[in-house]
């Protein structure tokens, strides 16, 4: 009896513990990599799960496009309407030009008034450039002298006046054939070019002081909030006129033919052979070029004008780009320049 005890409680401790019960125990846990294959605990046949099934799957999701997760798409970038970039440039150069573009709204509002027959008395605005304009609200005990002098001595360019005139010529050429007459004749209206030109920087010993071609007064000093006051007298050597034919254009679109006449003979009897060659764009144009350079060095009615154009020429530069914007810088204006020629009485 005591052995049939013992033979049936090993036969539970056995049973209990045995891997069989392990492993029916396992197929109810799902997605377990070690299964392959088995009976459930109603004694069905069970297949195993496929431990790679998830990985497939998301694989074959991932190539049909099902499934896959969008990418954060870039926020596109904003531009800023055209509009609104031309607005702050125009509102820019508003700024940078105020004055200029003061002085224009005055002007035209007040020829508006006065074109309507009303008399109202506008604000006075003088034209003034950013370029030019002074450094107020300083003071300053430079001299100035020499920095006005220095940018004058840096001047490379001389000033030059141009001027169109008119002139006409006329072309006759007479080569008789034995007894029979051969001529031509053709009178041209020419337009030619000349320039005068003005020398602003004659050298460093020009501008020596002894020589007295250069003087700047200071008549105030510049204080808090006032700029100062200078003037400048300079003296210069006079305009230049064209100095060689080769400085003398002529106008070939201006110019033309006003008649023409020729001996009977012409063009028969080779007489136009004989002419025609010396009638060519070439010598006329040479003949032209020689008229005008005497025109513009001894015709008063072509110097006059070609000389007050390089005087006004050489007055405007020397004051407008090296004078006065220096002066300014330095926290003065300029009241008076002076510009006097060499040799003048």
């Amino acid at each position: 009896m005591v052995r049939w005890l013992i033979f049936l409680l090993g036969m539970l401790t056995t049973r209990a513990g045995s891997p069989h019960h392990a492993e029916e125990d396992t197929w109810r846990e799902a997605g377990d990599p070690r299964e392959f294959g088995g009976h459930g605990p109603d004694g069905t046949w069970i297949m195993a799960r496929d431990p790679l099934a998830r990985e497939r799957s998301a694989a074959a999701a991932e190539d049909s496009g099902w499934g896959r997760a969008e990418q954060p798409t870039r926020a596109r970038r904003r531009r800023v309407p055209r509009w609104l970039k031309w607005g702050a440039i125009f509102a820019l150069a508003a700024l940078v030009f105020r004055k200029a573009v003061a002085f224009a709204v005055l002007t035209t509002l007040s020829a508006a008034l006065q074109l309507v027959g009303l008399n109202v008395h506008l604000p006075s605005i003088k034209l003034a450039w950013p370029w030019t304009s002074i450094t107020a609200g300083t003071t300053t005990d430079t001299d100035i002298g020499p920095w006005v002098l220095q940018k004058i001595e840096g001047i490379t360019r001389p000033a030059l006046g141009t001027e169109n005139f008119n002139f006409v010529f006329t072309h006759k050429v007479s080569k008789s054939i034995g007894i029979w007459p051969c001529w031509y004749s053709s009178t041209f209206y020419a337009v030619g070019r000349a320039s005068a030109t003005v020398d602003l920087n004659p050298g460093p010993g020009w501008w020596s002081p002894a020589s007295g071609h250069y003087r700047l007064q200071v008549l105030s000093r510049p204080v808090t909030g006032t700029p100062g006051r200078v003037m400048v007298t300079i003296v210069l050597p006079p305009p230049q006129l064209p100095q060689s034919v080769h400085d003398i254009a002529v106008d070939n679109t201006l110019s033309h033919v006003l008649s023409t006449d020729h001996s009977w003979t012409y063009p028969g009897f080779g007489c136009g052979a004989l002419l025609r060659p010396q009638f060519s764009p070439s010598v006329l144009f040479g003949q032209a070029q020689n008229l005008a350079f005497q025109q513009a060095t001894l015709n008063p009615q072509v110097t006059r004008p070609l000389i007050s154009a390089a005087e006004s020429a050489a007055a405007q530069i020397i004051r407008d780009n090296f004078i006065q914007p220096t002066v300014n810088a330095l926290g003065y204006t300029l009241t008076g320049f002076t510009l006097r020629w060499s040799g003048a009485g």
